[in-house]
């Protein structure tokens, strides 16, 4: 990649990365020169090469636009900054960190016309979507998503979020930070440095006379509290933790204190994801599935599959995109009594197989099936037949 003026070297780094639809661009400072990689469908990739003399203009120029202190080297620096990409607006949020060569920068690109999807284009199955309208649609209780950081919890709730504004009813969100604004939706923004956390916000959030109440995440014992007592005081909230499974949700806010007959009255369900990488479809081509594909999808018989070969559209790697595979842990009366009961994991994966329950592993098995993902994609993410994973 070839750049005649310096000056904007920044500005062609992030619209190009952009264009392409990277979610993150990484300045990285070597010995004797700069890599630049960005994130494509979650796995990074390298953009180009740069001399070592374009490092201080490149790092400069961020700091800048972004209003980070150009004099400060030693400690991290957080800014934002706002660039006009093919007659859109695309968010930036930029960090640095000193390492041994230089300031690394990070630049998140926050593009809502590319990222902020509705509920129906989420990758949710009939069933799944079915299932997932019933738990956002309660007049009360408590909504969970679960998943590792990059699985798109938060890309679920904003979707969840704008399919339930301009209903008549006040919506408020705290978050850390806020990356999407939504017009019509009160967003708080948690800032630590002047106190203003989660369990603090929270607290304020309900003398607010608020319908639906979206919690970034719930990552301590107080704030689990207060969001179970509003789902039981006539709020529908929406929240996130950082558990592997559906089921692992409910152990988890066990594990925070939370009364289990508290959560099993106010739980109305959990939806569980992770990303993907969809297959090219510009390249897509069947094949024969082996030996090892057919027997993880439980395959007798011989079965053709789709992989992408590799073309421009997808940089050569053969997928574009993502997509999300889903596990949903419905409740019901009697999934309650279990968890009040404090009822096994066994007995409540096969309560919810009776409510419709299914795995991640069956739901990604299926759209590898249909031809949108891999077996490969699936084993990246770790997803496999749950008696294999016990």
């Amino acid at each position: 990649m070839e750049f005649s003026n310096t000056g904007r070297l920044a500005v062609h780094i992030l619209t190009e990365a952009a264009k392409l639809g990277a979610s993150d661009v990484h300045v990285e400072p070597l010995e004797q020169e700069v890599r630049v990689r960005i994130r494509l469908d979650g796995l990074l990739q390298e953009l180009c090469r740069l001399p070592w003399s374009y490092y201080s203009p490149l790092v400069t120029q961020l700091k800048v636009q972004s209003g980070m202190d150009i004099a400060e080297k030693r400690v991290p620096q957080d800014g934002r900054w706002q660039l006009a990409v093919a007659e859109r607006s695309v968010d930036l949020r930029l960090s640095t960190l000193p390492t041994i060569n230089g300031e690394k920068v990070v630049v998140r690109l926050l593009d809502k016309q590319n990222n902020l999807l509705h509920v129906e284009a989420l990758g949710l199955s009939a069933a799944n979507l079915r299932l997932y309208k019933a738990m956002y649609t309660s007049p009360n209780g408590l909504v969970l998503l679960t998943g590792p950081t990059g699985s798109g919890k938060t890309t679920t709730l904003y979707a969840t979020l704008q399919e339930l504004q301009g209903t008549g009813l006040n919506l408020v969100t705290l978050e850390e930070p806020v990356e999407y604004r939504l017009a019509g939706i009160n967003q708080v923004e948690v800032n630590r440095k002047v106190g203003l956390t989660f369990a603090r916000g929270l607290r304020a959030l309900v003398r607010q006379d608020p319908d639906i109440i979206m919690v970034g995440e719930i990552r301590d014992e107080e704030t689990a509290a207060m969001a179970v007592q509003a789902a039981l005081t006539g709020h529908l909230v929406l929240s996130t933790l950082h558990t592997n499974s559906a089921v692992g949700a409910i152990a988890r806010l066990l594990d925070m204190g939370v009364a289990p007959y508290l959560l099993a009255a106010s739980l109305r369900g959990v939806l569980s994801q992770r990303l993907v990488r969809r297959v090219c479809p510009l390249c897509a081509t069947e094949y024969m599935a082996t030996a090892l594909e057919r027997e993880y999808l439980g395959l007798k018989d011989e079965r053709k599959l789709y992989h992408g070969t590799s073309c421009q559209h997808c940089r050569g790697t053969g997928y574009r995109g993502r997509l999300a595979v889903q596990e949903l842990l419905p409740m019901d009366e009697n999934m309650a009594s279990l968890i009040s009961g404090g009822a096994a994991k066994a007995a409540i994966l096969q309560q919810a197989a009776k409510l419709g329950r299914r795995s991640l592993y069956d739901d990604g098995a299926a759209k590898v099936l249909t031809g949108v993902t891999t077996v490969a994609e699936l084993l990246r993410n770790g997803i496999v037949k749950e008696e294999d994973h016990a």
